[in-house]
């Protein structure tokens, strides 16, 4: 199922989006104007991707500096070791859709307790 996240027209080149799901999921819209859709919450700790700084198809997490790449969710700089979801998105009609990848998040234990606690994971 695809869900409508935000206007493209509204997440202007070189921005992220933080749609609000269980886990979260950040929308980048790069300078070149692709746009992708990642975990929010970074493997490492709990730090929002989409507060981090996003350089070509790479977001920097702002808490500890770990790199992800955009396409695929793969780390690319540690301290992080497991890759984040990457999702499809598909734009249509000046609409963000995003598809929701069916494998399990890599949370931070922390986070992954919590999101227990609140029988959601």
């Amino acid at each position: 199922m695809m869900i409508p996240v935000c206007r493209l027209a509204d997440l202007p080149r070189g921005e992220a989006f933080r749609f609000e799901n269980i886990p979260p999921i950040a929308v980048f819209h790069t300078d070149a104007g692709e746009v992708y859709a990642i975990d929010d919450t970074c493997t490492h700790q709990d730090a929002s991707l989409s507060d981090g700084w996003l350089e070509g198809c790479e977001v920097e997490c702002p808490l500890h500096a770990s790199k992800f790449d955009l396409r695929t969710g793969r780390v690319d700089a540690p301290p992080a070791k497991l890759p984040v979801r990457a999702h499809q998105v598909v734009v249509e009609g000046g609409m963000i859709y995003v598809q929701l990848s069916q494998d399990e998040p890599n949370l931070p234990p922390c986070v992954a307790h919590r999101l227990a606690g609140e029988g959601a994971a």
